[in-house]
């Protein structure tokens, strides 16, 4: 049996930790590692005391058909790289990784046709983190140098996202 490589042994962590995500659309699963120690993970879901959009069965989002990237301010949850950020100390994550996975949620599949959206990158952006990994498919990933999102600013254009 083949050894797993690094990275995808990371996605692979993403991508189990997609599987706590509570959105109705897609969840996904983001693990900051540092000097090959793991120091965060983060899914996408309502803030701590909410209600689920699994527990309450309806997205609203969904329910208007809002594409995605659009609209977030209609959307329950707290996005995996977000709730990843918020439980890391930034001193670890100056220079980190941060691996991302993302299933729909109806079949599980992995969305691999995806990025941070706007917002999450600036949250990336200002942690300090160096390299993004998404996964695209059980062994392929993109790689996101985090310099290139400072240099060339979408934030005047705007983002697709997720």
């Amino acid at each position: 049996m083949a050894r797993v490589d690094k990275i995808n042994y990371y996605l692979d962590i993403a991508q189990t930790v997609a599987e706590r995500g509570t959105c109705l659309r897609r969840n996904f699963g983001a693990i900051i590692v540092q000097n090959d120690s793991i120091i965060a993970t983060g899914y996408n879901g309502s803030p701590r005391g909410r209600v689920n959009c699994s527990d309450r069965g309806v997205c609203t989002r969904e329910k208007l058909n809002i594409p995605r990237g659009q609209r977030y301010e209609l959307c329950r949850s707290v996005h995996a790289e977000a709730n990843c950020i918020i439980s890391a100390a930034r001193n670890e994550m100056m220079g980190a990784e941060l691996f991302l996975a993302g299933l729909d949620a109806k079949t599980g599949e992995i969305n691999g046709d995806v990025e941070p959206c706007s917002m999450c990158k600036r949250l990336i952006i200002n942690a300090g983190i160096e390299r993004v990994y998404v996964r695209k498919t059980p062994s392929e990933y993109k790689i996101f140098d985090v310099n290139s999102w400072i240099e060339n600013d979408d934030s005047l254009e705007g983002s697709e996202g997720y």
